[in-house]
């Protein structure tokens, strides 16, 4: 029974009797599009059919078309990217239609699920315990990242080091002369002489701030 279009999708967990490569598309807009929908599912996979179902029902001015895929895996992925899609103005109801396998389809959907299973046991088999599963892009990333952390660490020490063993680096005194010329001598001489003077006019207002007693207020509140 078809939902309806305002109603939304309900999470359902399909198992693999449930999943097959054919598909109902209900919702299609009556404009004659079927080449149009056949070539939108067919960027999901090989479609071997794409034909309207005239004896289902539907909704007035609206189509149902069926879908057959070469591949159960084509068909999930265009269930799960098409479903409740916008096409034409319309949203498309996309649903799987087991009912249409024949045996052989099904033998061959459970034989390839069963294989797939053992591939994935097989691969978690082989991994050694204790591995996570990441990209080797994101591994080297943080590698690359680790390792320039590192190289940046090192590099500082040895700067640090460096100052302190080189003489260039040493400490002049402020009795001492910085510069060659006399005139930038007594620039910094004067700006050293104020840079004392605002200090310690820092330190006489902390005190005298502090000395201060706190002001009484004796007035008369009303």
């Amino acid at each position: 029974m078809p939902r309806d279009r305002d109603e939304p999708a309900a999470v359902r967990v399909y198992t693999v009797c449930d999943e097959s490569r054919y598909l109902i598309v209900r919702n299609v807009p009556s404009l004659g599009c079927g080449d149009d929908l056949a070539n939108l599912f067919g960027t999901y996979g090989p479609v071997e059919e794409c034909t309207p179902m005239d004896a289902e029902d539907c909704e007035p001015y609206t189509d149902v078309f069926f879908v057959k895929f070469s591949q159960v895996n084509n068909a999930r992925f265009a269930k799960r990217k098409l479903d409740e899609s916008v096409f034409l103005g319309n949203r498309l109801q996309v649903t799987y239609a087991p009912q249409f396998e024949s045996p052989l389809d099904t033998k061959e959907k459970l034989e390839a699920r069963r294989k797939e299973v053992l591939g994935r046991i097989k691969s978690s088999a082989g991994r050694p315990e204790g591995t996570s599963q990441y990209s080797p892009a994101q591994g080297s990333s943080s590698g690359n990242h680790h390792q320039m952390n590192s190289n940046k660490r090192e590099y500082m020490k040895t700067i640090h080091a460096s100052h302190i063993e080189d003489p260039r680096f040493s400490h002049v005194p402020s009795d001492k002369d910085y510069f060659p010329s006399k005139s930038m001598n007594a620039t910094v001489k004067l700006v050293r002489e104020k840079l004392d003077k605002i200090q310690s006019g820092g330190d006489d207002s902390s005190t005298s701030a502090a000395s201060k007693k706190p002001r009484v207020d004796n007035r008369r509140r009303i």
